[in-house]
């Protein structure tokens, strides 16, 4: 399916006041969880310049959004090319995706202020992570989308690289969908280690759930590394159309 053309009008929201804290997104009762469709007064004052930018000079489309459960929250697992790539998997749903990023992004004067205000969650590669999966948790089933790049750095390839195990503790913890993306041409628009976003095209494919199946053997099996290839390999898929997509359309 083609990118949506145009933002849509929120539905709903279990978000009562546009500035309420994060501890107040991930208090909800199992019981009474709803997808979270509004965000927070800054990450809708910056989504649509973002999104403009988005659909204008980055030219992004998406494909199979209509495998996303809008009624509850769900794990992304992404495929990871480019610093863009929250935006680019993110921006055009028009629903807020929690996205775990490294803790010391946010001791950056104004970038950390933005970043605790549009609902990314900060997680550091030294120190015990238990903390943010315990929020990414409390996000999910709060009913936010919550995004994390299994592979645990950029990819300067469109080969997926082996994941690393540690979004097995989030995904054995939830209740809600888990969903593999891949996104293409994000490495071309803006290279490893570059300060400028160049003018390009980025596909971005949203897969079926993983099946009842697939979650019950990620749920109850200890064998990480075999699970992180089933996980792996369905991102792969969606990353493998993105580029096919890609190449239709230079």
């Amino acid at each position: 399916m083609d990118a949506q053309d145009s933002p849509s009008t929120p539905l709903h929201s279990d978000l009562s006041a546009e500035n309420s804290s994060d501890s107040d997104l991930s208090a909800a009762p199992k019981s009474e969880c709803r997808a979270v469709l509004r965000a927070s007064f800054l990450w809708r004052v910056l989504h649509w310049p973002i999104w403009l930018f988005c659909r204008t000079w980055i030219r992004v489309r998406l494909h199979g959004q209509d495998s996303i459960d809008n009624s509850r929250g769900g794990l992304f697992l992404v495929n990871h090319q480019s610093f863009l790539d929250p935006l680019l998997a993110a921006v055009l749903l028009n629903r807020p995706v929690s996205f775990l990023a490294r803790d010391n992004l946010f001791r950056i004067p104004i970038v950390g202020w933005i970043l605790r205000h549009i609902h990314v969650i900060p997680i550091s590669r030294e120190a015990a992570r238990g903390g943010s999966i315990r929020i990414a948790t409390e996000r999910l089933e709060a009913g936010f989308l919550v995004g994390i790049f299994p592979e645990g750095t950029r990819s300067s390839s469109n080969d997926v690289r082996s994941f690393r195990p540690g979004f097995l503790a989030i995904a054995r913890r939830t209740s809600q969908p888990i969903y593999p993306v891949g996104v293409a041409g994000s490495a071309r628009i803006m290279p490893r280690g570059a300060w400028w976003i160049l003018p390009g095209r980025v596909e971005v494919v949203y897969g079926a759930p993983l099946s009842v199946e697939e979650v019950h053997q990620l749920r109850t099996s200890r064998d990480d590394a075999a699970l992180c290839e089933l996980a792996r390999s369905r991102v792969a898929e969606c990353a493998a159309k993105a580029v096919e997509l890609l190449k239709e359309s230079s």
